[in-house]
Formats: C-alpha cells, sequence, structure tokens
C-alpha cells in the first residue's frame, strides 16, 4: 500500500508544482499590467491516517494562492490627468455597470477615461463610483455612490461676494464747497451718487474707481467708489466715501439713484488707514474694524439673485489697503472674487480624491469625491479579469475612507502603480518549482521500478 502511496503523493506533487508554474507564468505575463497584485504558491502538506501508529500513509501536498495585495508596485507618472494610483492601503471603487443593478468590484489600478457617455472607466470596462458633492462641494449622501460622470457638466458663473481695493488718496487733496446764503453747504450722503446720474446736482467726487463684478448669473456689471476729502475736518485725516452703481442696473426704490452704501474712512497722522465707518443703504452703520455687507437689489429684469459685497479697505494701523500720502490719487489693487460664465476646459482627480472641473474663466469647481476601499484581510479579495476584485467574507468587511485617512492610501494624481511582480524573484522561483517537479517525477519513476520488481519477485 505504501508503493501506491508513495505514488499518489508524487501525482500530487506534481499537480502542486504544475499549479506554481502557472502562477509564476501569469505573473511574468503581467508584469506590465497596471497595478497587477502577484500570486505566490502557497504548500500544505495533506495527512492520512495510519491504521496504526508503527505505519505510515503518506498524504502528499496541496497548493494554494496567495496574492500580495499589500506589497506596494512602483508608482510612475502619467500625462493624463484622470490616471490616479494610491500609495498604501486600499482600492478603487468600480461597477460593472452605469447605472442599475450592478455587482461593485475594487481595483489598485487607477486608469480611467471618459467614454462617450463621459463616464469614467477603466480600460476593461468597469466604471470608476465616487460621492456625488452638491454646490456647496458637500457630499449629498455619505452612503450612496454613483457612476463619475464628466460631461454633464454646465458652465459655471460665480458671483461676486468681495472686493479688495488698496489706493492712495492725496492727502494735499482740496475739498470744493458752495457757498449758500454766506453758509457753507457740506457734503450731505449721496451728493456723489446724485453727480453720478446728473452733473448738475451733487458733488463730484474726488477719486473713483470703477469695478467690474458679475451678479449670479455671471453677468458682469459695474459698481463705482468715490472719494471726496471732508471740508469739516481741521486735521485733514477724513474722507466721506460713497458706493453706487448705474440706476439702470438696480432696483431704485431700494437704492436712491443707484447708491448702495455711503459713509467716511479716516487716515492716521503717517498715513495708515485709522478706520471707517459705513452705512450700507436701509441698514445699519458699521464700524471697523468690522467690514461692511452691502446689499445689491438688481432690477428684477435681470432675472440674477440679489448680491451681497463684503467691501474690504484693509486692515486699521496698516497700509494694505487705502492709504493717504502726499502723492496723486491712483489705484494699488483691485481684487474681487466673481467671474463670468466659463465653459468646461478640463477634468481631472487631485490628492484628496476630489474629480474636479476646470472651466474657461479659472474657476475651478469639485464634482465627486473618490473613497477609497479598505479591507482587514485585502489577501482574501477573489480576483476577477479585468484586474478587479470582488469581496469575500475571508476578506472581511470594508469601509469606504477619505484617502489618507483612517489607514487608507494616499492618491498620487497623474499617476499610475506598476505591477509588483519582481521578475528576478519570479525566475528563481521557477528554478525551484522546476527541481520540485522533477523530484516528483523521480520518485515516481523510482516507485514504478520497485514495483516491477515485486512483480518480478512473484514470478
Amino acid at each position: 500500500m505504501s508503493l501506491f502511496g508513495s505514488l499518489f503523493s508524487s501525482v500530487s506533487g506534481l499537480t502542486a508544482q504544475s499549479k506554481a508554474l502557472s502562477m509564476i507564468s501569469d505573473n511574468v505575463a503581467n508584469v506590465n499590467t497596471t497595478a497587477y497584485r502577484s500570486a505566490s504558491p502557497q504548500f500544505a502538506n495533506m495527512v492520512t491516517r495510519a491504521a496504526h501508529t508503527l505505519t505510515y500513509s503518506p498524504g502528499g501536498v496541496r497548493s494554494y494562492t496567495a496574492y500580495s495585495m499589500e506589497k506596494q508596485g512602483l508608482i510612475q507618472s502619467s500625462s493624463s490627468p484622470t490616471d490616479v494610483a494610491l500609495s498604501g492601503n486600499g482600492l478603487f471603487v468600480v461597477n460593472d455597470q452605469v447605472n442599475g443593478p450592478s455587482e461593485q468590484f475594487y481595483t489598485r489600478a487607477g486608469s480611467f477615461e471618459p467614454d462617450f457617455f463621459g463616464n469614467l472607466r477603466t480600460p476593461s470596462g468597469f466604471y470608476l463610483q465616487g460621492w456625488v458633492l452638491n454646490v456647496d462641494e458637500n457630499i449629498v449622501d455619505i452612503n450612496a455612490l454613483e457612476t463619475v460622470n464628466v460631461r454633464q457638466i454646465q458652465g459655471v458663473a460665480t458671483a461676486t461676494t468681495a472686493i479688495e481695493l488698496g489706493a492712495n488718496l492725496n492727502a494735499d487733496d482740496k475739498t470744493p464747497s458752495l457757498q449758500v446764503n454766506g453758509a457753507l453747504n457740506d457734503y450731505a450722503a449721496g451728493n456723489m451718487a446724485d453727480w453720478t446720474v446728473n452733473n448738475a446736482n451733487g458733488t463730484k467726487p474726488a477719486f473713483t474707481r470703477d469695478i467690474r463684478i458679475y451678479d449670479s448669473l455671471g453677468r458682469p456689471k459695474l459698481v463705482t467708489v468715490g472719494f471726496l476729502k471732508d471740508a469739516t475736518d481741521a486735521n485733514g485725516l477724513r474722507w466721506h466715501t460713497e458706493v453706487y452703481a448705474k440706476p439702470g442696473d438696480i432696483d431704485t426704490g431700494v437704492h436712491p439713484n443707484g447708491r448702495l452704501a455711503a459713509g467716511t474712512v479716516t487716515f492716521n497722522p503717517n498715513g495708515s488707514l485709522a478706520g471707517w465707518n459705513i452705512t450700507p443703504e436701509g441698514g445699519a452703520a458699521v464700524a471697523s474694524p468690522d467690514r461692511p455687507a452691502i446689499p445689491i437689489n438688481w432690477i428684477a429684469a435681470a432675472g440674477a439673485e440679489n448680491s451681497v459685497l463684503d467691501l474690504n479697505f484693509g486692515e486699521p494701523g496698516a497700509t494694505n489697503g487705502l492709504t493717504q500720502f502726499a502723492s496723486p490719487n491712483n489705484i494699488a489693487f483691485v481684487n474681487q472674487n466673481g467671474a463670468e460664465v466659463g465653459e468646461l476646459n478640463g477634468v481631472m482627480i487631485d490628492e484628496l480624491g476630489f474629480v474636479k472641473a476646470s472651466f474657461t474663466n479659472g474657476e475651478e469647481r469639485r464634482l465627486y469625491r473618490l473613497p477609497v476601499a479598505t479591507f482587514p484581510n485585502p489577501a482574501a479579495l477573489d480576483p476577477r479579469s479585468g484586474n478587479v476584485y470582488a469581496a469575500t467574507d475571508l476578506a472581511g468587511q470594508f469601509n469606504l475612507r477619505f484617502a489618507g485617512v483612517g489607514g487608507a492610501g494616499t492618491i498620487i494624481p497623474s499617476s499610475l502603480e506598476s505591477s509588483n511582480v519582481d521578475i528576478a524573484d519570479e525566475f528563481t522561483k521557477m528554478i525551484i518549482t522546476q527541481r520540485a517537479y522533477s523530484a516528483s517525477s523521480k520518485i515516481i519513476s523510482t516507485a514504478d521500478s520497485m514495483l516491477d520488481e515485486l512483480i518480478r519477485t512473484v514470478r
């Protein structure tokens, strides 16, 4: 019986080494497959219980496959902005269908390109999944993933919500005054706006600046900031200021003659900004260091949402905004955060996993965020065709995490992970496998010779 047992045991050795060689050949064949995980042959003995402790009953060997899921492949740069690599633990989530019932899979291969309909997919046809973001760039539903689509993106416009103004107001400026019945006709709120509407009325500003802003529909509008030195200030450190717009653009029932806000700015003797006191139209006065929030009610026919502007003249005590030096009135800088309507210019995935669209107006918008799936035992995942894996009970319950958080790997944009196959190691294992196969074959031939000898003895 032991001779036949040795034959069966050797046959199991041949089978196990054949499977090992198959794994090695697969590894070598996929050495250039993106993020391929090498398969390693593992062996375990099989034991058959003997009828007596003095006898031995051979059992043989069996082989199984272990995947090196946690061995990092080399990260290589890519020219595609939608290619991503993972450095560390985790996998990207993909589906075999765009919508409807589908099976969820996982992959390390981050080569994604849009199909005809704009859905990001792998070369094998698996669709990338992500969390959808709302207009505030927050996740809509943390429990729901959708196929990442980069075609259904409309052009975006950004309404202006903040203005920064840096300018010098001439310390030597003189304020025009008008004598009426022997009394000085001082400036009153709205004089500058009135003069803009009708040069025969109001008071001409000493210095103005038109600022292009944008409404919620991306249409450009002009608001003007005007300055006029206060004739009643003996120290010459206070200026009147007004913010106004074209009456044809705004609701004049709310903003008479286009006036949006009026007040004063004051300076220190060294020319730095001391502070301000500005009253938005219909609102309460706002004193420094608080900045005024100026509401704008556009005409109803424009169809745009009303705006609110944060007006920033700089920091009190500093010279990073308005200043008063003995030099001509001039503008140092004007900044605003709005943008006209822009068309889609490109899509990319960043290091945080955000799928971002860029537009021709320079704006960017986050559309999705990619989760990184982690498993307690990723080596137990079930490999499928197309360089993807399916979840198994042995792999454990997966978690969807942000990149770089909670043990999840980091995302490397515009990069791809190479396979983790080591050719030198594979050839070494191939030699060992070949020798083991030959040894099992030798045992079979030896057992056959012994059986033949036994048969001849009987004869």
